[in-house]
C-alpha cells in the first residue's frame, strides 16, 4: 500500500479543493492510502476524514508567489514536516503551491519523491524559483491555459515535464434528472420559471457584478425569470469579503433585481442548484480552469461562460454552450436569452455537453493520467 498525501493550505472548499477530494476518491485504494496534510481545521479535513481518510493538521504559513526556495527550506516548520513524513511512513507527496517551497525540502530530506499540481495562472515564476520548480521529474497543470501562464515564453523547463491534467468531474453525482424542485420552493420559485444560475466564491474576478448587469438586461424582456447564485467567501480573504457585501448590498438595494435574484450561500449540495436551472453562467474575467462549467455540462445544461483561460478548453461553441468575451455584459445576456427563449436549443446543447464530459472529462481519466505519474515517480525512487 502507497501512502500518498495530499497537501493543502486552503482549508475551505472551493474548486480546487473540490477536485483533491474527487481524485482521492477516485484513486485504486487497494493501491493508494490518501493522507491530507493541512495548516488548520476546515471544511476540506472535515470531509477528508468522512471519506475514512488520516489528516494531519501542522500549523504553517503558505507561500506567497514571492517566495525564497533557499528561505522556506530552512523554516522550522519543514522539520515538524520531515519528521510527520518520518512517523506517517508517507510514501509519495502530492502538493499543492502554497505548501511546496516547505514538504518538498522535507520530502527530500526522508528521501521519498514529491510532485504537484499548478492550478493558478498567477502562478507565474520568479527568475529566482526557476531552479527550484526544475528539480521536480514531473508536475502536472489544469489546463493548457495555466500550464502556457506558468512556463511562459519561451518556457523556462520541457513542456512535456507539466502534462495537462484535466480535473475530472463524477458524472454520477453531477447528472440530468436530479430533483432541483425542492430548491425553488425554498426560494419561491414556481417550477415552470426560466432560471439562471452560477455558482463560485465570492471574488472580483469571479464577476457577480456582470451577472448582476447580465440579470437586469435578461429582466427588461423576460420579466419573469429568476437567478440564483451558490456560493461564499470560501477563504476568509478581507477583499473577497468587501467584495461579497458590495455585491449583496447591491442586490438588496436594487428594485430591479429584488425578489428575482437569489443569492443562497454555500451549498454542499451544488448539484441541486444545478437541477433547479434552466441555464448555466461563468461571467469570470478570467478562469484557471472552471470546474463549474463542467459540473453544469454533466447535468445536461448548456453553459454561457467567458473564454479567457480554461473555459476555451472545455466549452464547444455552439455545441455545450456559447463563449463570449470577458466583461461584455451585452453578449452575456444576448447568449443566454437566445437560450431561455428556446427549449429545444437548451436540450440540444445540454446533451452534448453531457457526452462532452463522460468522454474527456471523467474523474477516471483525471484518476489514471495522475496515477501514472506517481508511478512513475516511485519507479525512480
Amino acid at each position: 500500500m502507497i501512502r500518498l498525501l495530499f497537501t493543502s493550505w486552503y482549508t475551505g472548499l472551493g474548486g480546487g479543493e473540490t477536485d483533491l477530494l474527487t481524485l482521492a476518491g477516485a484513486l485504486d485504494h487497494s493501491r493508494y492510502e490518501p493522507h491530507l496534510l493541512a495548516p488548520a481545521e476546515g471544511p476540506l479535513p472535515d470531509r477528508w476524514r468522512k471519506a475514512g481518510w488520516p489528516v494531519h493538521v501542522l500549523p504553517y504559513r503558505g507561500a506567497s508567489t514571492w517566495f525564497i526556495p533557499a528561505i522556506w527550506a530552512r523554516f522550522p516548520v519543514v522539520e515538524r514536516m520531515t519528521d510527520m513524513l518520518r512517523r506517517q511512513k508517507i510514501d509519495l507527496v502530492q502538493s499543492d503551491y502554497h505548501t511546496l517551497p516547505l514538504i518538498a525540502r522535507a520530502a527530500r530530506s526522508v528521501g521519498i519523491p514529491a510532485t504537484w499540481t499548478v492550478w493558478g495562472w498567477w502562478f507565474k515564476p520568479k527568475p529566482w524559483q526557476r531552479a527550484f520548480f526544475r528539480r521536480f521529474p514531473q508536475a502536472a497543470a489544469r489546463s493548457r491555459a495555466i500550464r502556457a501562464g506558468f512556463l511562459g515564453e519561451p518556457p523556462f523547463m520541457p513542456v512535456e515535464r507539466m502534462p495537462v491534467v484535466y480535473a475530472g468531474v463524477d458524472s454520477a453525482r453531477f447528472r440530468p434528472g436530479l430533483d432541483g424542485a425542492a430548491l425553488r420552493r425554498q426560494i419561491g420559485i414556481a417550477k415552470d420559471a426560466l432560471v439562471v444560475a452560477m455558482v463560485a466564491r465570492f471574488q472580483r474576478v469571479k464577476g457577480h457584478h456582470a451577472f448582476q448587469a447580465m440579470a437586469r438586461r435578461i429582466l427588461e424582456e423576460l420579466p419573469e425569470t429568476h437567478f440564483i447564485v451558490a456560493g461564499d467567501d470560501v477563504f476568509g480573504v478581507a477583499a473577497d469579503e468587501r467584495y461579497r457585501d458590495e455585491i449583496l448590498t447591491h442586490a438588496r438595494e436594487s428594485a430591479d433585481l429584488r425578489g428575482r435574484l437569489h443569492y443562497l450561500g454555500f451549498r454542499g449540495d451544488v448539484e441541486t442548484v444545478y437541477a433547479a436551472a434552466d441555464v448555466f453562467v461563468c461571467p469570470s474575467e478570467f478562469e484557471s480552469y472552471g470546474v463549474a462549467n463542467l459540473e453544469a455540462m454533466s447535468c445536461a445544461l448548456p453553459v454561457v461562460s467567458t473564454r479567457r483561460g480554461g473555459p476555451s478548453e472545455t466549452i464547444m461553441e455552439g455545441v455545450t454552450g456559447f463563449l463570449i468575451d470577458p466583461g461584455d455584459a451585452d453578449a452575456l445576456a444576448e447568449r443566454v436569452l437566445r437560450l431561455l427563449r428556446d427549449e429545444t436549443l437548451r436540450q440540444s446543447l445540454g446533451a452534448a455537453g453531457r457526452e462532452h464530459v463522460k468522454r474527456g472529462f471523467s474523474v477516471e481519466a483525471e484518476a489514471a493520467a495522475h496515477s501514472a505519474i506517481f508511478e512513475s515517480l516511485l519507479s525512480l525512487s
